[in-house]
């Protein structure tokens, strides 16, 4: 069988699959993610060895620092996991929801009721989790998914999806449901991204390049976002010493993901005495500083930030500072260099607070609270299936209403049209 003849006909066995699993009752797939978590959990020790067959390959390969954290699978992550399968089943079923219902004059009754998407190709990077958690987004939310991950993880990969598949034997719903394309070859991705006529929708989720290549090859409709540059902007009505823990914990909790924080906006009028108190915090976790001219002038001994580190996502122990005279300096930079991903003001000013809100275009945006609470997971969503910037058909983190649409529905009695 050649690479084409297997995707195609992983692709079209979860579309099988996906037109059975739009009328599987809540219960039962309830009853399947619960399984799942519990399977999980008594089979962390496989999954901590088959993720040390992908640790070894990724420092082999020298992949970075933060490519390894997210490939890194342990106890507690697998703990993580089996939470996050439970939150979803504890999570209402959007599927067959009337969201709205009216009468025509004619007396028709017409009505909106969420339905599935159907088949959802997601390709992602390193992170094993993301199987678990975007394979109980999608049975929940009652789509069928193809899963495939990157060669470095490919063991991790494979020993969740066995997990997970078994599950859904047991319990008789199509293992087909839950796919993982077991082909490291890119040819797969290139192949899967033709399928129109199978696959309804792709998530692509990892480094800029690799969605970007996603964008250019696909035939079917993408959810993406290229990078997380996520601001702070630090008012003068702040309050200090909650502005330095925000950043601290934005920046340093966990630097490698796209929620954290990679430029600091000051307004000038506290920078004298937020600044050094900031940097100091900063230093201690090991943070390198980058800063423009104002912000040297009182910091300097930090590098000189260049054009280039204003469009920067680190993923790491750096960040980029920037001395704004106001408000709207603050706005216009994240007009600017901005990702529309996520964007916090630390502010004690209301109007400035509202102002923020309303004219900051991203996805997410924040009031005296720390970047990395744009996740589906913290917002009460469940497991994200992950963050869109486009505005279409999703806008931020993406949880199982995103992975519905609706369809009409309408109810007559005799009417014809004249």
């Amino acid at each position: 069988m050649t690479i084409r003849e297997h995707i195609v006909d992983i692709a079209s066995r979860g579309k099988r699959a996906a037109q059975k699993l739009a009328n599987t009752p809540t219960q039962l797939k309830d009853k399947a993610l619960i399984e799942m978590a519990d399977e999980l959990i008594r089979n962390s020790h496989v999954l901590i060895a088959e993720n040390a067959r992908d640790l070894a390959y990724a420092e082999k390969k020298g992949l970075s620092a933060a490519m390894i954290d997210r490939l890194t699978l342990d106890e507690a992550t697998i703990t993580a996991m089996a939470e996050g399968l439970r939150e979803v089943a504890a999570l209402p079923d959007p599927v067959g929801n009337i969201t709205s219902m009216w009468r025509r004059p004619n007396g028709l009754l017409i009505g909106r009721m969420r339905i599935p998407l159907g088949v959802i190709g997601i390709i992602y990077e390193s992170r094993p989790n993301v199987t678990a958690d975007a394979a109980a987004l999608c049975l929940k939310s009652g789509n069928a998914v193809i899963l495939r991950g990157g060669s470095e993880a490919i063991h991790s990969n494979l020993a969740i999806a066995n997990i997970l598949q078994e599950v859904l034997r047991n319990v008789g719903i199509p293992e087909a449901a839950i796919q993982i394309i077991p082909i490291t070859d890119r040819e797969a991705v290139n192949e899967l991204l033709t399928l129109e006529e199978y696959i309804d929708l792709i998530i692509p989720r990892g480094g800029e390049d690799l969605i970007r290549a996603v964008v250019a090859q696909s035939k079917i409709p993408v959810i993406k976002h290229y990078k997380g540059v996520c601001h702070i902007f630090v008012d003068a009505a702040a309050d200090c010493d909650m502005a330095v823990t925000l950043c601290l914990n934005a920046k340093t909790q966990r630097p490698g993901v796209c929620n954290a924080l990679e430029t600091l906006l000051v307004h000038t009028n506290i920078a004298e005495t937020f600044l050094p108190e900031v940097a100091q915090a900063l230093r201690n976790a090991g943070v390198t500083l980058r800063g423009c001219k104002k912000t040297r002038s009182i910091l300097p001994d930090i590098a000189e930030a260049t054009e280039d580190d204003w469009h920067e996502e680190y993923l790491d122990l750096i960040l980029a500072i920037r001395v704004v005279s106001d408000l709207d300096e603050a706005i216009g930079h994240i007009e600017t260099y901005g990702s529309l991903h996520t964007e916090s003001i630390i502010t004690n000013d209301y109007n400035n607070s509202q102002r923020f809100l309303n004219e900051v275009n991203s996805s997410t945006v924040l009031v005296n609270a720390s970047t990395r609470f744009s996740d589906g997971f913290q917002m009460g969503l469940g497991a994200e299936i992950g963050i869109s910037t486009t505005k279409l058909h999703a806008f931020g983190p993406m949880g199982l209403e995103e992975l519905t649409t609706t369809k009409f529905i309408i109810y007559g009695d005799g009417q014809i049209r004249t």
